[in-house]
């Protein structure tokens, strides 16, 4: 699973990504892989949870998780063992929605499957029904089903007609699609679901950058900002418009004025006071005061009224959703030298899972949809250990007259890709561990 996620969550609404094009609403309110015999021994559709993260979640109550911190973007801790538990929930629900399309589509046209597993790596759990093995497997880098199409050790006869490589290549093609559908159809579901059972969600913006954090003993809190304070001005700059860039603004002064004097002009409560703040000086010369900024912007909820005002509701924040993921991933892939090292893993997916959480339950309702929404897209890319891998060799397949690759090199091709993600993922789960919080702390 490759993901384009933001590091932010939100609470109260729909978590739209801060840079949306688009209004979280348009009501009137103030502005697979297979292995081949060498390697498993079976034929297998994986998906493996990676995620680039280049975009920020709004936050519901007015606050914002990583958004922009001024000293590094970092994950959330792990407050809450509830919130933890979660979040794991969810992206376990997730591989196993993708994994369970590629079983009943193979299932249904009768092809034989002798595996299906949620993650990789030693069996810590198994059972057997109908000649399948389910497992829970030690490592949660996604998930997979397998096939018998090269298994030694199975007595199915290398000619039956219904294993996956004997059938023709329309069935081959709905059982590696089936995971992406699977992962959209649900992501539609989420948005239904939270569209009935909680309202959509509606945004006000107000002037000025909101600081929902002031981390102690920093430049800020030394300074007397304090949380909740929306800073109004910085410099001669002043916020009075509510704006994107805005945030953008504040961050450019700070970083670029390290042991230097910042004037802010705060609007507390009912009073509008002027402090002033000294960034301190990172390793790279760039000047930190140690808050959370988010844009200023209030969400309220509107429930529909009748049946087809969810069908209108739902079907407007999933194109939302969809076209902010599509743009998320297009700005990634368009700038991958900048973005390549925002690449992150199921760590820092369950630490933003967590945070959202923590803050209110509902959250995760919209964290579950863009994350199916992103999986979705990624496994469809071309490219080797994906889905969009597997079909580009069935495509090959057929524009050469239904004439295969040779074994060999299509092994070759597979293997690779998944020595890549294997490799990219024990990575991943290294230094996202490491940039936990609570990590940092004891380091």
């Amino acid at each position: 699973m490759i993901i384009n996620l933001s590091s932010s969550s939100s609470p109260h609404s729909l978590l739209r990504f801060i840079n949306s094009k688009t209004p979280i609403t348009d009501f009137p309110l103030k502005t697979r892989t297979h292995f081949s015999k060498p390697l498993l021994a079976s034929r297998i559709y994986s998906n493996s949870p990676f995620f680039l993260r280049n975009r920020e979640f709004r936050q519901g109550r007015r606050r914002e998780f990583r958004t922009l911190a001024i000293g590094g973007l970092d994950f959330g801790g792990f407050e809450s063992a509830q919130s933890v538990l979660e979040a794991v929930a969810v992206l376990t629900a997730i591989i196993i929605v993708h994994e369970s399309g590629h079983f009943f589509a193979a299932y249904l046209q009768g092809i034989h499957v002798s595996k299906f597993a949620v993650g990789f790596g030693p069996i810590l759990a198994k059972f057997n029904s109908n000649n399948v093995e389910y497992s829970i497997r030690a490592f949660p880098l996604g998930g997979f089903v397998g096939f018998p199409d090269n298994d030694p050790d199975s007595d199915i006869p290398a000619d039956d007609v219904n294993l996956l490589k004997n059938r023709p290549i329309f069935d081959r093609v709905i059982v590696i699609s089936a995971g992406v559908i699977a992962n959209i159809v649900f992501a539609y579901a989420i948005v239904f679901a939270q569209v009935v059972f909680i309202g959509l969600p509606v945004q006000e913006s107000f002037a000025g950058v909101l600081v929902p954090e002031v981390r102690p003993f920093s430049a800020a809190s030394r300074g007397g900002l304090l949380a909740g304070d929306v800073i109004l001005g910085v410099n001669d700059i002043e916020l009075s418009k509510a704006s994107p860039s805005l945030v953008s603004k504040v961050v450019d002064v700070i970083r670029n004025n390290p042991n230097r004097k910042v004037v802010l002009k705060i609007g507390r409560g009912e009073e509008n006071v002027e402090i002033n703040v000294t960034p301190d000086k990172n390793g790279d010369g760039t000047g930190r005061i140690g808050v959370q900024l988010s844009p200023n912007v209030k969400f309220s909820k509107v429930r529909p009224k009748n049946l087809l005002e969810v069908f209108r509701f739902s079907g407007r924040e999933f194109l939302g959703l969809s076209s902010n993921v599509l743009d998320g991933l297009k700005q990634t892939f368009m700038n991958f030298s900048q973005t390549a090292s925002k690449v992150s893993g199921p760590v820092a997916i369950i630490a933003v899972g967590a945070e959202v959480a923590k803050s209110n339950a509902d959250g995760l309702f919209q964290f579950a949809a863009v994350l199916n929404l992103n999986l979705a897209v990624i496994n469809l890319l071309p490219l080797p250990a994906l889905d969009g891998g597997t079909l580009a060799l069935i495509l090959v397949e057929a524009a050469r007259g239904g004439r295969k690759l040779p074994l060999e090199i299509e092994q070759g091709i597979m293997s690779s890709g998944i020595m890549v993600v294997l490799i990219l993922g024990v990575f991943l789960l290294v230094r996202d561990t490491l940039n936990l919080d609570f990590i940092k702390d004891l380091l």
